[in-house]
């Protein structure tokens, strides 16, 4: 099943096929990019998405991606530190990229030795240092990082990035990078890219999976009421956005 409607596509797949899907995506992503610019600026979430990519790990795309022009950022980051089991970081280094050659250099975490709020401060400045480089472009429109691709997931709960339901950070307008001390999901301390940051983004990937998150998929894709109440609802890069759904989480949908 798949659909395509006002530069939000929505895929639903098998879980196999979504890992399929989801390696083409990005790999024709970094091929456009790459070819474009140079550079490839794709950023990660946490949970099950660096098991969903594993399909990059294979042929064709491990043996002819550009890996070397990938740049490597992270959508929001506990501050714990690196071989910490709750590190995004050390997700994505375990699952995908100590198996590929992206430059070390390319890879940017957090300073895990930082305070919440440092690390935020700290990864801002970082990614306006690369802006000024043109290794990250800027959205003419507003100023913000354009990355070319985030590749976000959702919690059961509509949460993306660490961006809650009702929480204040939902409305930061300012900031590329803040911090959170009460995630109600643990660890409760956690930087995190903003809003508007999020939504400048050349591409967004939503990827989505099992039937705890049913609800939370039907109030934003089937238009409910709520849907605006969630931080999910509220992506809308200023490319395209898309959905990878495996048949549980688009379980509550019409067919």
């Amino acid at each position: 099943m798949a659909e395509t409607n006002n530069n939000v596509a929505v895929e639903v797949l098998e879980k196999e096929d979504l890992a399929v899907s989801l390696a083409k995506y990005v790999a024709d992503l970094s091929n456009k990019f790459t070819s474009e610019r140079g550079a490839f600026t794709v950023c990660l979430s946490g949970g099950s998405l660096i098991n969903y990519l594993r399909k990059l790990l294979e042929p064709p795309y491990v043996d002819t991606l550009e890996w070397s022009k990938w740049h490597v950022f992270w959508v929001d980051e506990r501050v714990v530190p690196k071989t910490h089991e709750d590190s995004n970081y050390k997700l994505a280094l375990d699952g995908l990229l100590s198996k590929v050659p992206i430059p070390p250099g390319n890879v940017y975490a957090i300073n895990d030795a930082l305070s919440a709020e440092g690390a935020a401060n700290d990864y801002e400045t970082c990614l306006r240092h690369l802006v000024k480089n043109s290794i990250i472009a800027s959205s003419p429109a507003n100023g913000f990082p354009k990355f070319d691709l985030m590749l976000l997931g959702m919690g059961p709960d509509g949460h993306i990035a660490s961006l809650f339901p009702g929480h204040p950070l939902v409305e930061e307008k300012q900031r590329w990078v803040t911090f959170i001390k009460d995630s109600p999901k643990p660890p409760p301390e956690r930087i995190t890219f903003t809003l508007p940051v999020i939504n400048t983004s050349a591409y967004a990937a939503l990827v989505v999976t099992g039937k705890g998150k049913a609800d939370a998929v039907h109030s934003v894709l089937g238009k409910s009421q709520n849907f605006a109440k969630l931080p999910v609802g509220l992506v809308s890069p200023e490319g395209e956005l898309k959905w990878f759904l495996d048949k549980g989480a688009a379980s509550k949908l019409a067919a």
